[in-house]
């Protein structure tokens, strides 16, 4: 995609702060992190969500994910866990397949809102789904 910032990160075209790479994948750093350590793993070629990456490619960013990315936030940043998130469509910023690994630390105030007036009848959304 000509107009897309991912694929223009990874063609050298714009500056990122590059973590690992290979075949697949490259990963960076968020320029705008809501940690210390805030990565992106972007797939080399174009996806817009995980309805069009192929499986080997969600397969092997998790594998890096696991043995090399993970490890390391923990051992450079000590950080005391890790959140992994990918957006869809709302909520997806930039439409270029991308996971966000976001080290945790004790007292980071990163928090996933829960308001109870957003409760929702699983039982309904259950039958939805079935």
């Amino acid at each position: 995609m000509e107009d897309c910032i991912f694929c223009k990160i990874i063609k050298g075209e714009l500056p990122s702060k590059t973590i690992y790479e290979d075949d697949l994948i490259k990963v960076i750093m968020n320029i705008n992190p809501n940690t210390n350590g805030h990565l992106l793993v972007l797939p080399k070629k174009h996806y817009v969500n995980i309805l069009d990456i192929p499986e080997e490619i969600i397969n092997h960013s998790f594998k890096i994910i696991r043995d090399t990315l993970y490890p390391l936030l923990k051992e450079k940043l000590d950080c005391k866990g890790l959140t992994i998130a990918e957006n869809n469509c709302l909520g997806q910023e930039i439409k270029h397949f991308h996971i966000h690994l976001t080290p945790r630390y004790e007292g980071d105030l990163l928090e996933f809102n829960y308001n109870e007036d957003m409760l929702i009848d699983i039982e309904e959304i259950y039958k939805k789904l079935k």
